[in-house]
């Protein structure tokens, strides 16, 4: 019984000696592996700084979503603008209009009277305030209570253009407007519009 369980302890401490060697030696078999495995690379070779391979490579076409690269100082060359909005000039102002005339609107409200000193009758309209109205020719009509901003249209029956002659009247946030055949289709009007501030543009 005593034999057996020494040639038992022997095997132990002999499995054990082998078992452990070998859990010793594990970790660095797969480093050893990995560095015979992996070759050595050179990223930049001297051969790519010498002549013709020192030439800089093909742009690469931007991934999906990638900002473009910002510009370097000193460099001359321009990014292109998203959606083709130029960032490096301002936006071109519109020139401004200058008015045809001008009136002191009372408490926000104006008056108009409409002359036509044409032969052929007009139809006018107050937009978003009455209904198209017919002013036969060599006659007046005055519009009353008007809320500035007004725009009012306005044109022949007859199809010709109209001269529109816009002149402050002596009467507070009063306005004569007085319509004339044209003969030139450059110099026709077909609508006036007076500001809150009481400026009249002519189009």
């Amino acid at each position: 019984m005593n034999m057996k369980s020494q040639k038992f302890r022997k095997s132990a401490e002999l499995f054990g000696a082998i078992f452990g060697g070998l859990l010793i030696s594990l970790p660095a078999i797969p480093q050893a592996v990995a560095q015979e495995s992996t070759p050595k690379v050179n990223p930049s070779p001297s051969i790519f700084s010498e002549a013709p391979y020192n030439r800089s490579q093909a742009p690469v076409a931007p991934q999906p979503g990638a900002r473009p690269p910002r510009p370097v100082p000193g460099d001359q060359t321009q990014q292109p603008s998203p959606r083709g909005v130029s960032s490096d000039q301002p936006p071109l102002l519109q020139p401004q209009q200058t008015p045809s005339a001008m009136i002191s609107p009372t408490n926000g409200i104006v008056n108009i009277k409409l002359v036509n000193e044409t032969a052929a009758n007009v139809t006018f309209q107050v937009i978003g305030d009455t209904a198209p109205r017919s002013l036969q020719g060599k006659s007046d009509v005055t519009l009353q209570g008007l809320r500035a901003p007004v725009t009012v249209t306005f044109q022949r029956e007859d199809g010709g253009q109209l001269i529109v002659t816009p002149q402050a009247s002596s009467e507070s946030g009063s306005l004569k407007v007085t319509f004339n055949e044209a003969t030139d289709a450059a110099q026709g009007k077909s609508a006036m519009r007076i500001e809150q501030n009481g400026s009249v543009f002519l189009n």
